[in-house]
């Protein structure tokens, strides 16, 4: 039994095995290189949020240390103080449960707008004294001074920060202070 054997058959084999065997050593070679090209990109990923972080630091202790430094810049606002009342020591003590607090209404003028009016009508004055001033959070208090300024019964000073309000004709005539509203002619 004769076989015929063809050359070119078996260069192709041998041929494609020594390119096979080539690409294996190739690929081993660049490996290392591809791994580490990772573990660098790690590192410098890792590098930028250790930066990162430390700019982030340097800019909250930046911010706080102006925050200290402006109350001695900025004129203060003068925010009448209430009267102290005199109170006579309590010997005896009780504990009680805590029941909340009803809200009082403001009994002096009938309603906080009113008061608000009434409080402006002295000088111009900020959101922030009216809020320390009628015992409202801050968001009842801007709510409250946007409602007034779109109906037209006080001023805003839109050129300061924070805005101050200042009473307006029609405000005071809301509050009895102007008798009757001004003609236009």
């Amino acid at each position: 039994m004769l076989v015929d054997i063809d050359v070119g058959m078996i260069l192709t084999i041998i041929a494609s095995f020594v390119i096979g065997l080539a690409c294996v050593v190739a690929y081993n070679k660049i490996r290392p290189r591809l791994g580490s090209q990772s573990s660098d990109l790690k590192i410098l990923v890792e590098r930028l949020q250790y930066y990162e972080n430390l700019l982030i630091d340097m800019k909250i202790r930046l911010d706080s240390f102006e925050l200290v430094k402006e109350p001695e810049e900025l004129p203060q606002a003068q925010i009448p103080k209430p009267k102290e009342q005199k109170h006579e020591p309590v010997v005896a003590v009780e504990i009680k449960e805590e029941k909340p607090k009803e809200r009082t209404h403001n009994m002096n003028f009938g309603s906080a707008t009113e008061y608000v009016l009434r409080l402006i009508t002295e000088k111009p004055t900020t959101s922030r004294d009216i809020q320390v001033t009628i015992g409202r959070t801050r968001e009842h208090t801007s709510r409250m001074m946007k409602k007034l300024f779109e109906e037209g019964l006080v001023e805003r000073d839109m050129q300061t920060k924070p805005f101050t309000y200042k009473i307006t004709e029609k405000g005071l005539t809301r509050i009895g202070t102007l008798k009757e509203p001004p003609t236009i002619q």
